[in-house]
């Protein structure tokens, strides 16, 4: 019986097969349009990679977790508040604690150095190792209008820093050639120097010219980067004297991540005097960049040395203060 029913079902297949066959030959124009439609498309597929959408999606994900952060900051800044979002209370009530329960406290700076040195002498770590500095800044600006990232140079009260930087000069005065020599400059030359400097075979800190050479140094642009030089970082000029005084012995720092600024001021054997003085005038030479009308620009600072944590500190005596205006009598 099972052997009948599998002939029935091959004999049944195979006249199927037979009638859809005959029907293609009879009308080949249907089949064949019908086919060829199938295929078919009117419209073109958008082209999205993978690639793209998870850039987008990482995107969007930074911005939240910014926003999310930027409203914690907001509210723990309310001291009104019975005990600061997110914390135990505003201050540990006894001497042993878990940290991260409670806000870090706000040190003058006197005493933020003061534990520097005392970390280093606890931990048997270099004594001489650098102290930093974190400087958080206030870009924003009227409307949408922001304070480009910028690259400062500054000459420190009290300098750490026993080598003077290297310096080359682009000039093809003869006469500047002779000034940049006589004030022991590094490198001094024309566009000679631009094949060695795409060579490595001469690198510097800094990077000096004269206006009338400034065409021939496009080569360099994407090779010295924010080390090219420009009239607006005061390192393109005719007073040869005068920028070699600047640069010989100044310290560069800039702004990072769009907002912040980490860079070296002191190390642990200065006086706790001179790191102050030193960290005053970062701070004072960073505000220079915003002006003083839309409001402070330093919202945070931290210090910390090369292997002890961060401390906050005080820092709004060092801000600059806009002049009083004189009252008319």
């Amino acid at each position: 019986m099972a052997a009948s029913v599998c002939c029935l079902r091959a004999v049944l297949s195979q006249c199927h097969r037979h009638i859809l066959k005959k029907a293609g030959n009879n009308a080949p124009s249907l089949t064949c349009t019908n086919r060829s439609w199938a295929f078919i498309r009117f419209y073109a597929a958008p082209a999205t990679s993978k690639a793209k959408q998870k850039e987008k999606e990482k995107e969007i994900k930074s911005k939240n977790e910014k926003e999310i952060k930027e409203d914690i900051e907001q509210k723990r800044k309310d001291t009104s508040r019975a005990k600061p979002y997110g914390f135990t209370a505003w201050e540990p009530t006894d001497d042993v604690y878990i940290a991260r329960y409670y806000p870090k406290p706000t040190l003058e700076v006197e005493t933020a150095t003061n534990l520097l040195k005392k970390y280093q002498t606890l931990d048997f770590t270099y004594s001489n190792q650098a102290v930093y500095a974190e400087l958080k800044l206030d870009m924003k600006m009227e409307k949408k209008k922001k304070v480009d990232p910028f690259v400062g140079y500054l000459n420190y009260p009290y300098p750490f820093s026993t080598e003077d930087n290297k310096i080359v000069v682009f000039t093809e005065d003869a006469e500047a050639v002779e000034i940049a020599k006589c004030n022991g400059v590094a490198f001094v030359g024309g566009s000679e120097l631009v094949e060695q400097v795409l060579n490595d075979e001469i690198q510097a800190d800094f990077y000096v010219a004269t206006p009338d050479i400034i065409p021939k140094l496009n080569p360099l642009k994407n090779k010295l980067r924010k080390k090219f030089p420009k009239s607006k970082r005061g390192s393109v000029g005719r007073d040869i004297p005068k920028m070699l005084q600047l640069f010989r012995t100044c310290h560069e720092y800039l702004v990072e991540n769009e907002c912040l600024i980490k860079t070296k001021i002191a190390t642990l054997e200065m006086p706790c005097e001179h790191i102050a003085a030193n960290l005053d005038a970062l701070i004072k030479d960073a505000c220079t960049h915003k002006p003083l009308s839309y409001g402070p620009f330093v919202e945070r600072v931290i210090i910390s040395s090369a292997t002890s944590e961060a401390l906050f500190i005080k820092f709004q005596k060092f801000l600059p203060q806009q002049p009083e205006k004189e009252s008319d009598n």
